[in-house]
């Protein structure tokens, strides 16, 4: 068990948590003429995200280590904020747009982790949540061009 790679997937858990609770939020409150939308790419995203959490926080098990299950723990670790305020649509797909690279960038850093330490299971994983974030941005980020 490498201990750097525990604490990666660890906060990669908690931001996803958080982004999917997030974007749930946003699905539920999204208002304006974007709404059909973005009500819908906002529950194919949630839901992805929810999947997501069960496979990592069952590679930290994996790994031996307790995962991290908690709201308190989750909002110590995330790199995710929450969100709990009314905003526009446009600010919606913005703010998850960044959350979206954020959590790339956390993928990106644990590809690099588990291949060093030659995990090539942590590192697969990481590489798929990559590529997940990655082209989640995009499609947020479409909608705002």
């Amino acid at each position: 068990m490498s201990q750097p790679i525990v604490d990666q997937l660890s906060t990669l858990l908690a931001s996803t948590y958080t982004l999917s609770l997030k974007t749930q939020n946003f699905h539920w409150n999204v208002t304006g003429p974007m709404f059909t939308s973005l009500h819908t790419l906002f529950e194919i995203q949630y839901n992805e995200l929810a999947t997501a959490v069960d496979e990592i926080a069952e590679r930290i098990r994996t790994l031996g280590v307790r995962a991290p299950a908690s709201y308190s723990e989750f909002a110590a670790l995330s790199v995710v904020e929450e969100n709990s305020v009314d905003i526009s649509a446009t600010d919606m797909v913005r703010e998850l747009a960044q959350d979206q690279q954020k959590i790339a960038d956390l993928a990106n850093t644990l590809v690099g982790i588990a291949g060093e330490a030659q995990d090539e299971a942590t590192a697969s994983i990481a590489t798929d949540r990559l590529l997940v974030h990655e082209k989640a941005g995009w499609m947020l980020r479409s909608h705002l061009d």
